[in-house]
């Protein structure tokens, strides 16, 4: 049999003619019988990805056949919570609520404009994932410890401490340890997909690092009003942190947005970032397995700052809470199945915690998620921009944010002007916008805090 016999079958030019071929010749196959199996396999490459001898035929043609874009009939429902979202963040929500697989979706008050779906937005959709509505930076998170140095001691020991936040954290696009940290993550299974194996040595490198932009890592002060997280009400000092997967996640976004897109021909140029993967094709496996790695390597590298810091600083953890904010959890809404995607929105469900940080010179808080069914489950991840970093840039310098920053007592190591307070929202009026969606349990006030240096690009 000869590619020319394939293409009278009904194959088109490309990379399943070859694997055919490769098949037919390596087990020897009749042309008789590899010209039935081969029909079988053409009508419904799904059903034979296990196929004795063509699976390798059968994975080629599924990544060749393009996802058909139907749109619904009527866009998904979802709500809005705040006010005065920018039109380009609802116009991104209301393009998401278009697609054939969306079954409900939320804006969160931080909302404003991304890629795809916009920061802040919430999406579920019935078997498949999108790469583009989970966002660059997979499984960007929040880590806070509370410690038992003494807070009454805390002006004290506040040179100290700024030392040792110098020492014992890396931040930036490039930046990695000389000598890799160990972690029992490394152990997982990197072969998920050919873009982590591939990133091993990367990720092995930059594991306990934090990223660039909004990432960071600060200490500060938190205060419960009544007991909770096992703790009497009173202050404490804390260590917090906000980074994700590094270089390795960012890799893992590229490629399969990428592989959406090359999948979902012929979407509308609004809709080319919410293309998705099925999650009954290989690539959708694919992508999911290599996510949920990413969340483990991106709470790997909170672990392991928080435990470097803190034994450094020579405090013990008395008490904790975290979350991610960029990820895609498989929970029932409507009575469905479904994939929520979370892209800057903090899960929310009934007594889950979580933390919303605002801003260097603006408090953050602890909740607890009231499990709010229209939200789905969600609340925001912060504060939210209230301008573009090109648009801070110009706007703000560093003489005229250093006053803000010395009257709330903040000490600050490193940032980029981008990263002004005067870039972000109000974060009460963002808390009091979604008071249904989470209780608040205690504030935490930043005092000394640690970014990538000017002039980083940001990996949010």
């Amino acid at each position: 049999m000869k590619a020319k016999d394939l293409l009278r079958l009904g194959f088109n030019e490309g990379p399943a003619v070859g694997a055919a071929l490769s098949a037919i010749n390596k087990f020897s196959i009749e042309d008789e019988l590899a010209t039935v199996e081969l029909l079988r396999v053409l009508a419904d490459p799904d059903a034979h990805l296990q196929h004795k001898w063509f699976a390798e035929v059968s994975r080629a043609l599924q990544k060749a056949k393009p996802a058909i874009m139907i749109e619904r009939a009527e866009p998904a429902p979802f709500e809005v919570w705040g006010e005065g979202i920018e039109k380009g963040a609802l116009d991104q929500m209301k393009n998401a609520a278009r697609l054939p697989v969306a079954v409900r979706g939320a804006l969160m008050p931080d909302a404003h404009q991304g890629y795809g779906l916009p920061i802040g937005g919430v999406l579920a959709v019935e078997n498949a994932v999108i790469p583009y509505a989970v966002g660059v930076d997979i499984a960007c998170r929040m880590k806070l410890t509370v410690l038992d140095i003494d807070v009454t001691q805390f002006e004290r020991l506040r040179g100290e401490l700024s030392n040792v936040l110098e020492r014992e954290t890396i931040f930036g696009t490039g930046g990695a340890h000389k000598r890799p940290l160990s972690h029992d993550v490394l152990d997982e299974d990197w072969l998920v997909s050919p873009i982590t194996r591939q990133n091993f040595e990367k990720a092995r490198a930059q594991l306990g690092t934090s990223g660039s932009g909004n990432h960071f890592v600060e200490f500060g002060i938190i205060e419960l009003t009544k007991p909770d997280l096992d703790l009497a009400a009173g202050k404490y000092v804390a260590l917090l942190s906000h980074s994700g997967s590094r270089g390795t996640g960012a890799a893992v976004a590229n490629y399969y947005s990428q592989r959406a897109r090359e999948i979902c021909k012929g979407l509308p140029k609004e809709l080319t970032y919410l293309a998705w993967l099925d999650m009954h094709r290989a690539e959708g496996q694919e992508y999911f397995a290599a996510m949920n790695l990413m969340g483990k390597y991106a709470a790997a590298n909170h672990d392991l700052i928080h435990k470097r810091v803190a034994k450094a600083a020579g405090a013990r953890v008395i008490a904790g809470v975290e979350n991610h904010h960029n990820f895609a959890w498989l929970e029932e809404h409507d009575g469905k199945q479904t994939y929520v995607h979370r892209k800057g929105a903090t899960p929310a469900g009934v007594g889950v915690l979580g933390v919303i940080p605002g801003s260097m010179a603006t408090p953050g808080f602890v909740v607890r998620g009231k499990g709010h069914a229209p939200s789905l489950n969600s609340a925001s991840h912060g504060a939210g921009r209230a301008m573009s970093r090109t648009k801070a840039k110009e706007s703000f310098n560093w003489p005229g944010v250093k006053p803000m920053l010395e009257s709330v007592g903040v000490t600050l190591l490193s940032a980029g002007i981008d990263e002004s307070p005067h870039s972000y929202k109000d974060i009460h009026s963002v808390m009091k916008a979604q008071s249904d969606l989470v209780e608040v349990i205690a504030r935490f006030d930043p005092k000394i805090v640690k970014m990538a240096k000017e002039g980083e690009q940001p990996e949010d």
